[in-house]
């Protein structure tokens, strides 16, 4: 078996179904839950993982296909989507290149946001870039939202992301990113407003108080 990544919920591993080469996610038991309390959990993350993956899909934004739901095991079976993760790939292209991926990307996020789901983890090493589609991976930690204050999260994470692991791009990315979600995105005023809310909360818990 070899393993792609584990963490502290799931293990994700290379895998066969009907002769493809797929991707298993599976979540791990964990020993200090009560048992019954520990199977309803993985049962339901599962179920919610499979619902957010169809959602995001029948929206016309790339991610795996699912090939089986295997609900005793937790297991989801995936397309093993073979592309340059974005990560590293990004860093690699000129201004004008990582301009247009990025409006993409923005545009795409707008997507998922005015149909009410957010990511919970938008990094660039939950994205592949195949051909000329970004392909979103992992949204264990996403949600079908309504609330603004959610959605300004799901761009705060990606904006510390790209400042952190694309630093020499950021404002090229950034503001591509930006002009492609305000685009898309039908409150993305809302929540862009709010994004700046959370921004100003997040500098005056860390300034310092005098003594």
């Amino acid at each position: 078996m070899q393993i792609l990544y584990q963490g502290a919920e799931s293990i994700v591993y290379l895998g066969t179904f009907e002769d493809q080469e797929s991707v298993v996610k599976e979540r791990i038991k964990k020993g200090y839950r009560i048992r019954e309390l520990d199977e309803e959990l993985r049962k339901l993350r599962t179920r919610k993982e499979v619902k957010l993956l169809t959602e995001v899909r029948k929206l016309g934004i790339a991610t795996p296909r699912i090939f089986h739901v295997d609900e005793k095991e937790h297991k989801i079976i995936m397309e093993n989507v073979r592309g340059d993760r974005l990560k590293e790939y990004l860093n690699t292209l000129t201004l004008e290149k990582a301009a247009v991926i990025c409006f993409q990307l923005g545009k795409q996020i707008g997507k998922l946001h005015s149909h009410d789901i957010v990511h919970g983890d938008l990094t660039t090493s939950n994205m592949i870039l195949k051909g000329d589609n970004i392909y979103f991976i992992d949204p264990s930690l996403g949600e079908f939202t309504r609330r603004i204050e959610d959605k300004a999260v799901d761009m705060k994470l990606l904006k510390e992301a790209i400042k952190s692991t694309h630093f020499k791009i950021f404002d090229t990315a950034w503001e591509n990113i930006l002009k492609g979600y305000v685009e898309e995105c039908r409150n993305a005023a809302d929540v862009l407003k709010q994004l700046k809310e959370i921004e100003k909360r997040a500098r005056y818990a860390n300034r310092e108080v005098p003594l």
